[in-house]
């Protein structure tokens, strides 16, 4: 027999009735109620309660025991009363009666109680994030990320994949984060580099003749932190196919997904067959390429109205004249809204940077006319084409907003959010997923107007391979794809470009010639050179993924051990000082700025 425990904190119900246990776990809480006292014992199980009183010889010193201690209890189980029972915990029908215990982990005064979800700052979290594991909401959490993994790992197991593992010191590659570098000792100068994603390895593996690869993959990049990104790792499922087109990999991902979301949320899932909708219509319809499907609020392009002589909303023609164009957001049967609603998100546009959003509301009384602020600069011929292009009936609303493309997407997608919520229009218990596809391969850069790539180098361009136009490389669309659930970004896939002619054409356009090409990417285009399949993949975040199943905002609270905003681990104290002996193993000097 174990000698700490003969069962969990879980196990004890009431069939164990008079039995003798030893249980062994954290204090998780106590009540003293003078002759008696009360001691929640807690493991990674659950909790039971134990009972001593003052006549037991040890009652003094659990009386004075520091909570979150490590104990084991021997004692008895006896069944509650009726009124006693607790119907919040599965062991609530019975409780202990402790006749001995001994300390097995001495605890000091606590920097934040365990058993309280209460917030606490982020830094103090992290400093003792050991403690902070222990609460029970994260500590479901990471049950729960665990739980995810091992269902997606027998999953792709069943659809055919094969686990491997690839390498984590690799050479850099521009894939549009910074790499994480590491000093090699054995070849003074030169460094490898923690792989951004196994994209390079897994497309080898499938020019090595293996047809589905799969692994949950470490990834290192050194980018800032956002609520949905931790800086430094992640991991993902990283996956691969050949001889494969991209709805192939649709629906191996569609059947996976539709069944983690079945197996670990209750929520209902909006489409089990996900919707695909092109980039371009993604932007002009949500304002996003990440779009949020729970949101029925639409954006419409109405510039051309402002081209008409019975529109005498001059600040916006002037506008258009020169470029700018003008997109509007619909709102249906918001007539009994009190102005304060309509001030408010032009209030809070202007917040965000923007010139705020005029708005008005269709009326008919007699005619159709328009009550608000803009209403009047428009007639009822202008009004019924613009009903006709938006879908806008009598009694629905109209916010607009002028500006360049850019300025305009991010403004009306942000506006489509904040409307949405206000009016209550989001359904938190769906899940809507869907692909945005037709991705353009190339695009400008904003700062030096530089073609570089869009979305992923090693993507195959859509069409007649032998027919591409690389004079207009704006307009070539790519087999690239991405997977979007609720407004969060699960993941981003392609079908590859497998035939090394193509990749040195696109990759010129981009600014890269031949020769950096084959250095860069010398195993890959060597390789594809030697008979490559047609393949492509996708890489979905398990962080993200149990972000959504647990409903969290913040991907620090399924992580296990993250780091904060400036990429620090401040219970490890990394990244720390290394000593001049291993600078100088390495082949390295430092230079300190002042």
């Amino acid at each position: 027999m174990n000698k700490y425990r003969t069962h969990t904190c879980n196990d004890l119900r009431k069939d164990n009735n008079a039995e003798k246990v030893i249980l062994s776990g954290w204090v998780n809480k106590k009540r003293d109620h003078g002759n008696l006292l009360f001691i929640d014992l807690r493991d990674n199980y659950g909790i039971t309660q134990c009972i001593i009183d003052k006549e037991n010889s040890n009652f003094k010193k659990l009386e004075k025991i520091q909570l979150e201690t490590v104990i084991k209890i021997q004692g008895k189980v006896v069944q509650r009363s009726k009124e006693s029972i607790n119907k919040e915990i599965s062991t609530g029908e019975i409780e202990i009666i402790i006749q001995n215990f001994d300390i097995l982990g001495e605890c000091r005064e606590l920097p934040l109680p365990v058993f309280s979800d209460q917030e606490y700052a982020e830094e103090i979290r992290l400093k003792y994030r050991f403690l902070d594991l222990r609460r029970k909401k994260i500590h479901e959490n990471i049950i729960l990320r665990s739980n995810v993994i091992s269902f997606i790992r027998n999953e792709m197991i069943k659809y055919g994949f094969l686990e491997f593992q690839t390498p984590i010191l690799t050479s850099s590659s521009p894939e549009g984060a910074r790499d994480f570098l590491v000093p090699s000792r054995l070849n003074p100068g030169k460094f490898y580099a923690l792989p951004q994603a196994p994209q390079q390895f897994k497309q080898l593996v499938m020019v090595s003749g293996f047809d589905k690869y799969f692994q949950i993959a470490p990834c290192f990049r050194d980018e800032d932190a956002r609520a949905d990104r931790s800086p430094g790792e992640f991991y993902q499922l990283d996956l691969e196919m050949s001889f494969v087109e991209q709805e192939d990999v649709f629906k191996v991902i569609e059947k996976l997904f539709v069944n983690i979301f079945a197996k670990f949320s209750k929520k209902k899932m909006l489409f089990t067959e996900f919707p695909k909708i092109s980039y371009e219509e993604s932007m002009l319809k949500y304002g996003s390429d990440k779009p949020d499907l729970r949101n029925p609020l639409i954006i419409s392009d109405i510039t051309e109205i402002f081209f008409r002589d019975d529109v005498s909303f001059e600040i916006f023609k002037k506008l258009v004249k020169t470029g700018s164009i003008v997109r509007c957001i619909v709102t249906k049967d918001t007539k009994d809204k009190p102005r304060s609603f309509f001030d408010n998100v032009d209030r809070w546009a202007k917040e965000q940077g923007a010139s705020g959003l005029a708005y008005f509301t269709i009326e008919k009384d007699g005619e159709i006319s328009a009550k608000g602020p803009v209403g009047k600069f428009f007639t009822k011929e202008a009004l019924e084409l613009l009903m006709l292009k938006t879908g806008a009936k009598i009694g629905d609303s109209i916010f607009l907003a002028c500006g360049k493309k850019n300025d305009l997407e991010k403004i009306t997608s942000l506006a489509r959010d904040k409307i949405a919520k206000d009016l209550k229009l989001i359904d938190e218990n769906t899940f809507a997923f869907c692909w945005i596809v037709d991705y353009p391969m190339f695009e400008k850069d904003v700062q030096s107007n530089q073609i570089k790539f869009s979305h992923n180098p090693f993507s195959m361009p859509q069409g007649d391979v032998d027919k591409i136009n690389l004079e207009k490389p704006l307009e070539i669309l790519a087999y690239q794809y991405d997977l979007v659930c609720n407004g969060v970004e699960l993941s981003s896939g392609a079908i590859r470009n497998h035939i090394p002619d193509l990749m040195y054409k696109l990759f010129n356009v981009a600014g890269y010639s031949k020769l950096e090409v084959d250095q860069k990417f010398s195993g890959m285009i060597n390789a594809l050179s030697y008979g490559a399949p047609p393949h492509g993949g996708i890489a979905p975040g398990i962080d993200r993924i149990v972000m959504l199943l647990a409903n969290e905002k913040n991907i620090r609270e399924v992580t296990m051990f993250p780091m904060n905003q400036n990429a620090q681990d401040l219970m490890m104290n990394a990244p720390s000082n290394v000593s001049e002996s291993q600078l100088k193993e390495l082949n390295l000097s430092l230079k300190v700025k002042k």
